[in-house]
């Protein structure tokens, strides 16, 4: 069962990407899928906004994952049609090599 937004209209949904690159990936890799990454916004109307940051915690509870990014949709089926669109299947023949481990997880933000 889907669970849809409110009707406040400030009611965004969020899409979290956490990601640990193989040991094995060069600085240049881990750059080159960054900015593929970082390119996706301007390639699919649907997504909205976009930040992403590496991991500065000092609790340790990461579990080895260092790259978060955030995007975020005004609907399900923006986000459904983000999953699926050419440029982000594109994005994963970049990630693929290099990625170990990936949590997704999303949200619909609340005030």
């Amino acid at each position: 069962m889907a669970i849809q937004a409110q009707d406040n209209q400030s009611d965004v949904l969020r899409h979290v990407v956490l990601f640990k690159f193989k040991d094995s990936s060069s600085q240049a890799d881990v750059a080159k899928v960054e900015k593929a990454f970082a390119d996706l916004p301007s390639k699919i109307e649907e997504i909205k906004g976009y930040e992403w940051g590496t991991n500065n915690s000092p609790e340790g509870l990461n579990q080895g994952l260092t790259h978060c990014f955030l995007l975020t949709f005004e609907s399900e089926e923006d986000r459904d049609a983000y999953l699926i669109h050419p440029d982000h299947k594109a994005f994963g023949s970049v990630l693929g090599p290099h990625l170990d481990k990936v949590t997704v997880l999303d949200y619909w933000a609340k005030e």
